[in-house]
């Protein structure tokens, strides 16, 4: 059932304004991403479906709010689209707002209750991750995506209530058998992490053969593919520290200890191979199956062509209201639509970065996608060696065939690109001293920059801007490619560029005053005191008085001989 209430309405215990019978009504949900209804109705129901209205449908999460947003009218019928309530947080602005060393519970609290209008929104959450979050001049919802990415978790929308939950969904023994009891589902396979045969590294750059020069280097899986997949990965081992195999003299049992991270790196390799040995899966269904309660809910998927036998979780489904049940289930071990770091930049290259009290603005471009890619990639193929005086981070092994190098010691951090003989272009010293031929910064929070030349703008970076706010944090000036712009309390402001030279305006819009050429020009003028004129006639008030009665009160003419009176 379909029920519509009022833009303001938050109790819908009753059957609202009208009991809807569409002739569609559909949800579709993703797990940490979009929840909206789909409906199709006669033209009965144009006086109620128009948008900011409220559409509750029975999902199988119980009785949801939707807001309309988007109406289509034809002679025949009303399509509509209804975001989830939860999407009226982006309405709600935070201007500026510090969580410091919070669990999630916490911070959402701090955020919702921070929010400029107040948030109709209760927030909840189990997730027990300590962060911290500056949030500065953004809406609810975009804190909470932040909120998401740093701290974890799934977000779940129940009417105004907002939770985010460390696992979400049940496990009712669901079981899909591809091209078996099922024949309309479509499967997306995704082979970049496959691997049946890894090359693991350890601390310092161990090897599996670092005891025996007889045990392979690698670990290896039966590959049922035609194609080999061989890898190589670093593998962290902070947890075997050398500490626990010292004597009581403080001497190392190197023997005992390079066993340790053998066998360590081995088990590490061994479950990374049975956990990438196959491909990772979504699983598209347009039927509807049983027992499934909601996203995160756990299915059993059994893919014999591959091998496959795994336990996975439903990211997405479509309901339809009308019948009470699924049309299309998404579910996989491997979850694109989800957010994360790379396409969150792709999809924000165009927005200004602004964040804590900078007052530099920086335009995302390429570089900092082209950086990205560059950071992920290298991770991979990372190697840290310890040397006793210094640690080194090199790109490939053996150290002295590396060509990109960072070390490490009492004096700061080098870099190189030259090899560990070769030339350090870069550092950052012990004492405070940053020395670099060029830096590319996103965000820069500074009290005192110091330099001869601040070069802003041009074809590198697109167009600089600078901005100047007060203590209220208002906008008071402005630097970019229009030039110099200065405001006034009362919305006027005053603009210098290249076009119109020097001009001040009213709060409309209007020019008030101007420099054209050699001249200056203004609609109005009040002079306090005095006018002198090419250097020769001065205008001053006049004030007559017949003993202290004041009898004339003018303006009088005064030459001016030689620049004095």
């Amino acid at each position: 059932m379909l029920k519509i209430f009022q833009t303001l309405d938050k109790i819908y215990t009753t059957n609202g304004d009208k009991i809807l019978k569409t002739t569609k009504a559909v949800v579709h949900k993703e797990d940490n991403g979009a929840f909206y209804l789909s409906v199709e109705a006669p033209l009965d129901y144009i006086d109620y479906l128009v948008s900011g209205n409220i559409i509750v449908a029975n999902t199988p999460q119980g009785e949801q709010a939707f807001r309309i947003t988007n109406v289509e009218k034809t002679r025949s019928k009303i399509r509509i689209k209804a975001n989830h309530v939860f999407y009226d947080s982006v309405n709600y602005l935070i201007e500026d707002s510090y969580v410091v060393d919070k669990n999630c519970n916490d911070a959402l609290d701090h955020l919702n209750n921070a929010t400029s209008d107040l948030s109709p929104f209760n927030t909840i959450s189990n997730v027990t991750n300590i962060a911290s979050y500056r949030c500065v001049r953004k809406s609810l919802y975009e804190a909470i995506q932040v909120v998401l990415e740093r701290w974890g978790g799934h977000l779940v929308r129940d009417n105004w209530t907002i939770g985010i939950y460390d696992s979400i969904g049940q496990d009712n023994g669901v079981t899909i058998r591809y091209a078996k009891n099922l024949k309309n589902i479509t499967a997306t396979y995704n082979w970049d992490d496959v691997v049946t045969k890894l090359m693991p590294v350890g601390k310092d750059g161990i090897l599996l053969n670092a005891i025996d020069p007889n045990v392979s280097v690698y670990v290896e899986a039966l590959n049922p593919y035609v194609v080999p997949f061989t890898k190589t990965i670093s593998f962290s081992q902070d947890n075997i520290e050398d500490d626990n195999y010292r004597d009581e003299d403080g001497n190392l049992d190197e023997a005992a200890y390079k066993q340790a991270l053998v066998e360590d790196l081995y088990a590490q390799a061994t479950h990374y191979v049975e956990e990438h040995q196959v491909p990772s899966v979504n699983y598209s269904l347009s039927a509807n199956v049983e027992k499934i309660s909601d996203i995160g809910d756990t299915i059993q998927v059994i893919d014999e062509r591959l091998g496959i036998d795994l336990l996975t979780h439903i990211i997405s489904y479509d309901y339809d209201c009308i019948l009470e049940q699924y049309i299309q289930l998404e579910f996989g071990n491997f979850t694109p639509q989800l957010s994360n770091l790379v396409s969150n930049i792709e999809r924000k290259t165009d927005e200004v970065i602004r964040e804590s009290t900078a007052t530099i603005q920086v335009t995302l471009n390429n570089e900092l996608q082209q950086a990205t890619s560059q950071i992920w990639s290298a991770l991979s193929d990372s190697y840290v060696i310890y040397e006793g005086d210094k640690i080194l981070i090199v790109d490939t092994l053996p150290k002295e065939d590396a060509t990109n190098v960072i070390m490490i010691n009492n004096g700061g951090i080098g870099f190189s690109n030259t090899g560990i003989n070769g030339q350090f272009n870069s550092a950052w010293t012990i004492d405070n001293v940053l020395n670099m031929e060029q830096i590319n910064v996103i965000n820069l929070t500074a009290d005192l920059i110091k330099g001869g030349t601040l070069k802003l703008g041009s074809n590198l970076n697109q167009n600089g801007q600078i901005e100047v706010f007060d203590e209220s944090n208002t906008l008071i000036a402005e630097l970019n490619k229009n030039g110099l712009k200065m405001y006034g309390v009362d919305g006027s402001y005053v603009l210098m560029n290249n076009e119109v030279g020097f001009a001040g305006y009213d709060r409309n819009d209007n020019k008030i005053y101007w420099v054209a050429q050699d001249e200056f020009h203004m609609k109005k003028s009040v002079v306090e005191e005095e006018i002198t004129l090419c250097n020769k006639l001065r205008f001053i008030p006049i004030e007559v008085y017949n003993g202290s009665t004041l009898v004339n009160d003018g303006i009088g003419l005064v030459s001016v001989a030689g620049g004095g009176n």
